[in-house]
């Protein structure tokens, strides 16, 4: 059994096992107390005035309490996040970071702006951490790409996975908890996949290019067609036509 979990965790694209490592780490650690959430959470007024930069990272990486919401999350963290990186960014480990790191940009600005607003300032001055809505935002990626895939939730009834995030959005309603984390997951992704998929298809500008700074961090392996060593792709000599 555990050979068998210490294959599977070897075989994560790098991406996806980086963050799911730090995520259990970090959230195993602030329940054994090694670590504070207090040191983590998102604090606008912490990450200007104190310079506390850490803050825009860390709290991508903790899931609250260790409970049968954190497994969900982890479970579609390792899934999803696996499916993008394996299938849609196969060789394109780059692009996947940058996606990562276009939705985190998203989610930060999105909870900054919304606590400016009057009325909505309390409902986002709530969410201090962001690890969920970057899961749900995976998530709904992964259902605009793979739309026609027929899923079934807990063997109630299925679906087709375009309506995943529905579903999913749907079930954190029925057990309590927070709907915003969801929604601001599905905005993210929606945002990403617009300016990705369909407005470069749109007018043939692709704005989301992933920079060349960002690329030169991976060096993924290129894809290699091997070629028979005798094969001729053209006609030989005359020449070597009427030797014997």
């Amino acid at each position: 059994m555990a050979q068998a979990v210490e294959e599977w965790y070897k075989q994560m694209p790098v991406i996806t096992r980086s963050y799911l490592t730090a995520a259990v780490v970090t959230t195993i650690g602030c329940s054994l107390d090694i670590i504070s959430p207090y040191h983590l959470y998102l604090n606008p007024r912490l990450v200007v005035k104190q310079y506390q930069f850490w803050r825009l990272v860390t709290n991508f990486l903790y899931f609250r309490k260790m409970d049968l919401d954190f497994l969900f999350h982890m479970f579609f963290l390792a899934r999803y996040c696996k499916l993008l990186e394996e299938n849609s960014f196969r060789g394109r480990t780059a692009d996947f970071f940058y996606m990562l790191l276009f939705g985190a940009t998203v989610l930060t600005g999105i909870v900054l702006l919304g606590g400016m607003i009057p009325y909505l300032s309390e409902s986002f001055a709530k969410i201090i951490f962001l690890s969920n809505s970057l899961t749900f935002m995976m998530v709904y990626v992964w259902s605009k790409q793979n739309p026609f895939i027929h899923m079934s939730f807990l063997g109630l009834f299925t679906f087709t996975a375009a309506y995943l995030p529905w579903v999913l959005l749907g079930f954190s309603v029925l057990v309590g908890a927070s709907a915003w984390v969801d929604l601001l997951g599905m905005i993210a992704g929606h945002a990403y996949y617009f300016l990705e998929d369909v407005y470069p298809r749109m007018t043939g500008r692709r704005p989301l290019k992933t920079p060349s700074f960002i690329k030169a961090l991976f060096a993924d392996d290129p894809v290699v067609v091997a070629r028979p060593a005798n094969v001729r792709f053209a006609p030989p000599p005359a020449e070597e036509l009427h030797q014997d």
